[in-house]
């Protein structure tokens, strides 16, 4: 037999307390929280990074660009790179950690650089302290870091109080970025962005309106562009509108609440206006028709064009629509016109009419015909005339393709017409190759009478001359010291005459004899009548004379 073994002892795990770490272990514990702590503090301290696009790279430079927020520098370009489509650039924006909130919804980019318009000149600082990107902080919450930069600058911060609402034109003119905006010719306002919508083929303008202003843009305000120098002739004649000199240089636009208008109430933020071409169409924008017409003429519509007014007796009452033989009847040579009216006007010239529907119905009755008349002689502009003519002859109103159709007359340029051809008719009945021929040989009379009077002119030319010459003559130019002598001779024998002259002292003399000789006389004549003997006796004997005896 052999010896068992003794049985192996159960085996038992010994339990031993278990060893603190050891102090070495501290050192690269704390090497990594430093490490750790460092490379977090490094990336805290360089800020986040915004990704901003541009078209070009044009005045920007890696390292050296800054990027600042009123003057502020916030951050710095770190690389400007090509977009992966290759059209446009990418630049990394690296913003101070203190500045991290800017980077939000809204928030806009720029370059701040030498810019020259028309209008302005702005970043002359740049020519000095070189460009930079300006931040303009949005008003979003959300942290965003990629951006859209601008090509032009915002005219105004968007932090700015004020009244921004959009205008849509039908053309840009002359109006863009920067123009001014006026009320009654004082700037209010400018034009911070336009662009071309090309759904609605339109151009949208972006305007900003101070905010001591902003009351004065209501629900019935009408914008108007006023840029430029404007001409136009129409119905009212020929208009020329000259705005300021800013305004022709740099463009701009007005508003106002049009006269007749009613303001309505303020408007809110984004508000959406139509721009009008001029301060014209504004006004007339306010007129709204009614009701639309069709008016028939048979005669040359010539110089009558959409838009034209159509008044009664010299008050708008509407306006041309459309001219076109699309809506005329098969066979009709007439010229339709559409237009468009305010009833509401009309039936205030007719009395007695309770249904507002038979206002225009009942004005044909009444004699209401439409006629063309010359608004301006200058221009040949027409507009139509609506009026009661009392002679005209008795219509209904009548309708063509649903529309109302408005009985018409004849101008009275076109009654004229008719005149002045039934005058020529006249004229043609007349003997007028007879009177022709009498005009023809009285023509000839009058030639030859002419040149007898030509060859009498020439006569009397000769006789002019021959005159000129006897004026001119040595003879001639002496007569005038020989008539001073004998003037001075006659002077000389007035003088004799006079109270001092020897001829006056003579006649003095002569006239005392010859009263001397009268008074004789006249005592002879007396003595003759009393005595007639005394011629034969002697006068001193008195009585009759005795005869003598004989013979003694």
């Amino acid at each position: 037999m052999t010896e068992q073994n003794p049985p192996p002892e159960e085996a038992r795990a010994s339990v031993r307390q278990r060893r603190r770490w050891s102090s070495v272990w501290l050192v690269p514990v704390v090497a990594v929280v430093l490490a750790g702590w460092l490379v977090w503090k490094h990336y805290a301290d360089k800020g986040p990074l915004a990704y901003l696009r541009f078209e070009t790279a044009e005045s920007i430079k890696a390292g050296v660009t800054e990027v600042r927020c009123r003057s502020v520098r916030v951050g710095v370009v770190e690389k400007v790179d090509l977009s992966p489509d290759l059209r446009s650039v990418v630049a990394e924006l690296r913003i101070d950690p203190a500045y991290r909130g800017l980077l939000r919804e809204g928030s806009r980019f720029w370059v701040v650089k030498v810019r020259w318009s028309a209008g302005s000149f702005s970043g002359a600082s740049t020519l000095i302290e070189g460009a930079h990107v300006e931040l303009d902080p949005g008003d979003g919450q959300e942290l965003v870091h990629h951006f859209d930069g601008l090509e032009e600058p915002p005219v105004t911060s968007a932090n700015v109080p004020g009244l921004r609402l959009s205008l849509l034109a039908e053309e840009a003119g002359s109006l863009t970025i920067g123009s001014p905006i006026y009320y009654r010719g004082f700037e209010v306002g400018r034009v911070e962005r336009r662009e071309l919508e090309i759904a609605s083929r339109k151009v949208r303008f972006d305007v900003f309106i101070e905010e001591d202003y902003a009351g004065l843009v209501r629900n019935g305000t009408c914008f108007w562009n006023n840029s430029g120098i404007d001409v136009s002739a129409g119905a009212d004649g020929f208009k020329l509108s000259t705005p300021s000199f800013q305004a022709m240089v740099a463009g701009g636009a007005s508003f106002a609440v049009p006269k007749g208008g009613i303001p309505g109430a303020p408007i809110e933020d984004g508000t959406v206006f139509p721009l009008y071409s001029d301060q014209d169409a504004a006004e007339k924008s306010i007129f709204k028709p009614d009701h639309r017409c069709l008016v028939f003429f048979d005669q040359s519509v010539r110089g009558l064009s959409p838009g034209a007014p159509v008044e009664f007796r010299g008050i708008p009452l509407g306006r041309v629509v459309e001219i076109s033989l699309e809506h005329s009847p098969p066979g009709d040579s007439r010229v339709p016109v559409i237009i468009e009216i305010d009833t509401e006007t009309l039936g205030k010239t007719v009395e007695d009419i309770e249904d507002q529907g038979q206002i225009l119905g009942e004005s044909v009755r009444r004699g209401l015909r439409a006629t063309l008349s010359t608004a301006s002689l200058l221009t040949g502009a027409l507009y139509i005339d609506l009026d009661f003519l009392p002679a005209a002859a008795p219509a209904e109103l009548s309708q063509f393709e649903g529309i109302d159709v408005i009985p018409t007359e004849s101008s009275g340029l076109a009654r004229l017409q008719d005149k002045v051809n039934a005058i020529l008719t006249k004229l043609e009945s007349l003997p007028l190759e007879g009177t022709l021929t009498k005009f023809g040989d009285a023509a000839e009379e009058i030639a030859l009478t002419v040149k007898d009077l030509r060859g009498t002119l020439d006569e009397a030319d000769a006789t002019l001359a021959e005159a000129r010459k006897i004026l001119a003559s040595d003879d001639t130019q002496g007569l005038a010291g020989e008539l001073a002598a004998t003037l001075k001779q006659v002077r000389s024998s007035v003088e004799s005459l006079g109270p001092e002259g020897a001829m006056q002292g003579d006649l003095s003399r002569t006239l005392d004899e010859l009263r001397a000789a009268l008074r004789s006389f006249k005592a002879l004549s007396d003595t003759i009548e009393n005595k007639p003997n005394s011629l034969l006796f002697d006068r001193d004997r008195a009585g009759d004379p005795t005869p003598r005896a004989k013979g003694r």
